[in-house]
């Protein structure tokens, strides 16, 4: 069974701050892609290795740094270097599957995020997004390597909702795009609870409870992530509130508001399928006293005539003895066991009919 939270941890009393990490487990980066802002006009985007990155942008301009996969130790060290990372920082992007967070280290302000996605076979991954606000570059790394940006660089050139020309403003693009992955994800169970209701209405079985454990499963890890996301973002508005300007806040408290949504919607997921838990069980158990009920009926028919049966089947027969069964002499005894047998049946049959037994 695969691990419901994955998280990487370094050895057990490694000192805070050391880059130490299974290179072969990460994959290394994938692509890195910079994108300059220079004084508000966005360049083309280049992809670029780890000793192309740009140090720093003069006072009007500024970088996105993208980076796809989890760098290496010697790629994050050149990379910390080029960008002055906190070595704390680094440590929580090689370390994944961190409790989403907000760290201010000195220039830099360091965001944790998740990024849940659903792969191939429809199974829920929570990847980790790291994100970097400086002087002067705006950095962006992506654990799995997948691009979840495509709608940001889009808006880069202005062609789609509101213009990005500052670092607060792609900032906050980027945290926007990261939360509202939570919403397809959601959908899709969402399609799944309703199938499940009419499966478990219909015709519940095993492959029905399991389904509803493997959602139950999906939400708890959503929850996980998306409950401190909510916590991040109010931070963000309540301490570190100078890194934006007065518009980006009002967008900002925008994306607290979906953080709010998404929660809402993993909140009443989690009702729906503890609900659904609850009529499977009691359909199981009315399937379970259904079928009791009808092997009762069976069997109480059969009582009667198993007692007759058992009766005539002693065959006592003796001419001298005035205990002995005279119907064993009868000219018409059997037919006349059998009419009985049929009688009594057929009553006990409509009599449970008219208890609505069966």
């Amino acid at each position: 069974m695969a691990l419901i939270f994955d998280k990487s941890y370094p050895p057990p009393g490694t000192a805070p701050g050391t880059l130490s990490t299974d290179d072969k487990a990460n994959g290394g980066v994938q692509r890195i892609q910079v994108s300059p802002c220079i004084r508000g006009h966005w360049s083309a985007t280049s992809t670029v290795t780890i000793e192309d990155v740009p140090p720093t942008a003069a006072a009007d301009d500024f970088h996105w740094i993208d980076v796809q996969g989890t760098p290496s130790v010697a790629q994050l060290h050149r990379l910390g270097e080029r960008l002055g990372l906190h070595p704390l920082a680094m440590e929580d992007v090689l370390n994944t599957g961190q409790r989403p967070k907000a760290d201010d280290y000195d220039t830099t302000l360091t965001m944790i995020l998740g990024l849940p996605l659903k792969d191939d076979d429809g199974a829920l991954h929570i990847h980790q997004i790291s994100l970097f606000l400086g002087k002067g570059f705006v950095l962006s790394i992506t654990s799995n390597g997948h691009d979840p940006f495509p709608e940001v660089r889009r808006r880069l050139q202005g062609r789609h909702g509101r213009h990005i020309t500052e670092p607060d403003d792609l900032l906050y693009a980027l945290i926007d795009a990261a939360v509202d992955h939570a919403y397809p994800v959601l959908d899709a169970i969402g399609e799944r609870v309703d199938a499940l209701e009419e499966a478990i209405l219909d015709n519940p079985g095993m492959e029905t409870l399991h389904a509803l454990h493997g959602l139950k499963r999906e939400l708890i890890v959503l929850r996980r992530h998306l409950w401190p996301t909510r916590e991040v973002i109010n931070q963000l508005l309540r301490d570190h509130a100078d890194v934006f300007t007065s518009d980006t806040l009002l967008w900002m408290r925008d994306v607290y508001d979906h953080t709010v949504q998404v929660m809402d919607l993993v909140e009443s997921y989690r009702d729906m399928i503890a609900s659904l838990l609850d009529v499977y069980l009691s359909s199981m158990s009315n399937r379970l006293n259904e079928s009791i009920r009808r092997l009762t009926v069976i069997a109480t028919i059969f009582m009667p005539l198993t007692f007759i049966v058992g009766v005539y089947g002693m065959n006592f027969e003796h001419p001298n003895s005035p205990f002995a069964m005279p119907e064993l002499g009868w000219y018409w005894g059997y037919p006349m066991v059998w009419l009985v047998i049929i009688g009594i049946a057929g009553f006990m049959i409509w009599r449970f009919k008219r208890m609505r037994w069966f």
